[in-house]
């Protein structure tokens, strides 16, 4: 009899036990309270660099309040940061200037878990600018200046929001669509057409703008199907102008966000639509494929076509 209330003793306090180690590694426990997102940050060996960030930035207060979301890049992803930028560690800690803006483009003013993550939409962090998360062999990040980052962990909690861990620093954008547009050399004739139009300005503005632009085979094919010299459509400003301004549509439209068989209005006036499988029809009835999507510009977004579109 004793020997099977002593085994029944050593099975309830092993079972006990078990429970309370459970309890504590789910942050359940009452004698260890959640850490924030600065501590979770500090106790992780590969941040190291990140928290040193951080201070030198002076943003370790406000990352320790409030509700929030932080994706955080690794020792990795800064040492690979440095390298593409050509700066010591020591020189990007110093320009604090920087280091608040590339810091602050990697916190949401809100908790974002994983299940939560609006797949595919622009997402806006604290520094402004935007970025997108996409959901394609694990969640992959695009940020302004179109890199991709890999989300390695996600929903590490925080007393005050949620961490996700990244192998790549994100960056916001720092070209406009004229700038994006010719350092692509497919878009050569296009940035040709756009300074004859005197669009240049309207373009490098605050917008946001969606442009759907016509790659040059697709020029070559208008030039061909219009029986004229590019020469003679560059001098034709009043015509060139309205072609430009209908692949011109005020605020920023992402794929995801594409009105799919709706009429779309633009800058020029006149609709066309997009059908499922992302191609367009214009006022003409002719056909144009969307080729690329979301390149992303530090005033907007480019989707390229295969095809220039014509209004009526």
């Amino acid at each position: 009899m004793n020997t099977l209330l002593n085994r029944r003793t050593i099975l309830m306090t092993a079972a006990l036990g078990a429970g309370t180690t459970l309890l504590q590694a789910c942050g359940g426990g009452d004698d260890e309270p959640q850490r924030n997102i600065v501590e979770i940050a500090q106790s992780n060996p590969d941040l190291s660099i990140l928290v040193e960030a951080v201070v030198a930035a002076g943003l370790a207060q406000n990352l320790s309040t409030g509700s929030l979301t932080v994706f955080a890049p690794t020792n990795a992803a800064f040492a690979a940061l440095l390298s593409e930028l050509g700066v010591t560690k020591e020189a990007l800690l110093a320009n604090k200037p920087l280091l608040t803006a590339v810091l602050s483009y990697h916190v949401l003013n809100s908790r974002v878990a994983r299940a939560d993550v609006p797949v595919g939409k622009a997402i806006t962090p604290l520094a402004g600018g935007f970025f997108k998360i996409e959901a394609t062999g694990g969640l992959k990040v695009t940020d302004g200046r179109n890199r991709v980052s890999n989300i390695t962990a996600t929903d590490i909690q925080a007393s005050n929001g949620v961490v996700h861990l990244l192998d790549r620093v994100l960056l916001p954008a720092d070209k406009d669509i004229v700038a994006t547009a010719s350092a692509l050399p497919d878009f050569s004739i296009l940035v040709e057409a756009v300074a004859a139009a005197g669009l240049v300005t309207t373009l490098q503005g605050q917008g946001p703008f969606t442009v759907f632009a016509p790659t040059n085979a697709a020029f070559a094919a208008l030039l061909a199907e219009l029986g004229v010299t590019k020469e003679a459509l560059l001098a034709d400003t009043a015509l060139l102008t309205s072609v430009l301004t209908y692949h011109l549509v005020s605020g920023r439209v992402l794929k995801a966000d594409v009105p799919v068989g709706s009429a779309i209005t633009t800058v020029q006036g006149q609709t066309f639509t997009v059908n499922a499988s992302l191609a367009i029809t214009d006022q003409r009835g002719r056909s144009s494929n969307i080729v690329a999507t979301d390149v992303f510009t530090s005033n907007g977004v480019i989707h390229v076509v295969d095809k220039v579109i014509l209004p009526r």
